[in-house]
């Protein structure tokens, strides 16, 4: 895993021997941060591309194809978003896409690496002035703890972690889709990225069944995304009264969007039949 000197290329290698690979001119920027290895290329035709410990967390071009399904889905079907949490996306992408909603007055980001942040955004052009919007709340630390202690609630809740395996996996536990929940107002949508369909098929299974036990109903998507083993997996848990497949087409076109598209929002749901049947088995779903 990792960048080839002599082959002047970045690959990321997942279970199976499957790889995600990228040809680059040169590596820009290389540390050992507090928490994990950072590392910057400047690739052939994507861009600048960032990798912690070894896995692409995202390419300047085409980064939108991640970020978008991320956050405007949940978004678009709560009736009126105000207060939104990002725990970690510290490149800033996640918080440009929240603050393009004009109904949005507080971004809290919690990010527990604080040279991610600083690298971003010297080095990548990708949050675009979010981080000095006068709606944003920046906080160095760590969203588990943030989200256990904090007295705040909010209407959406977006995780933007590395993959359900190693130190993220306290994010994927069930004391902390609880935490999510009690800090969701009334009516409130909590989404994470939950890895590749196909490669961490069982770590989307769990993470399905953990929640379920939590919020008041889950569902699951998957989109293609730029730089990962697609199709990659999404994860929404509901409180309240508030219907996820349907979305307010009337704010969504004050947006312009590259990737998710809202008038088709519906295609969001389609999953490979197998993986399909497996999320829906013994959970009483029809």
């Amino acid at each position: 895993m990792g960048y080839n000197g002599e082959e002047r290329a970045f690959i990321e290698w997942y279970p199976r021997g499957y790889g995600v690979g990228f040809k680059v001119k040169e590596r820009l920027f290389e540390t050992q941060t507090k928490y994990q290895r950072l590392e910057l290329y400047e690739t052939e035709g994507f861009g600048k591309l960032l990798v912690l410990d070894g896995t692409v967390q995202l390419v300047e071009v085409g980064e939108e194809s991640y970020h978008e399904p991320l956050v405007h889905p949940v978004m678009l079907a709560h009736p009126n978003p105000k207060k939104v949490l990002i725990i970690g996306g510290g490149d800033g992408g996640t918080l440009r896409e929240v603050l393009r909603h004009k109904t949005v007055e507080k971004a809290v980001m919690v990010e527990i690496d604080e040279m991610v942040v600083e690298v971003s955004r010297v080095y990548l052009n990708v949050e675009r002035g979010a981080f000095d919007d006068p709606r944003t709340e920046l906080i160095i630390g760590d969203g588990v703890k943030y989200l256990r202690e904090t007295e705040e609630t909010f209407d959406v809740i977006i995780v933007d972690s590395t993959d359900p395996v190693g130190p993220a996996k306290l994010l994927f536990s069930e004391e902390f889709y609880r935490s999510a929940y009690e800090k969701l107002n009334e009516r409130g949508l909590y989404i994470t990225q939950a890895g590749s369909v196909y490669l961490f098929t069982n770590e989307l299974l769990d993470a399905y069944r953990v929640m379920k036990k939590v919020f008041d109903d889950v569902y699951y998507f998957s989109f293609p995304v730029i730089g990962y083993a697609s199709p990659w997996s999404f994860l929404v848990g509901i409180k309240g009264d508030v219907d996820f497949k349907k979305i307010d087409l009337e704010r969504a076109r004050e947006i312009e969007l590259y990737y998710y598209d809202p008038e088709r929002h519906e295609t969001l749901f389609q999953m490979p039949r197998y993986v399909r049947l497996l999320l829906e088995s013994g959970d009483g779903m029809e």
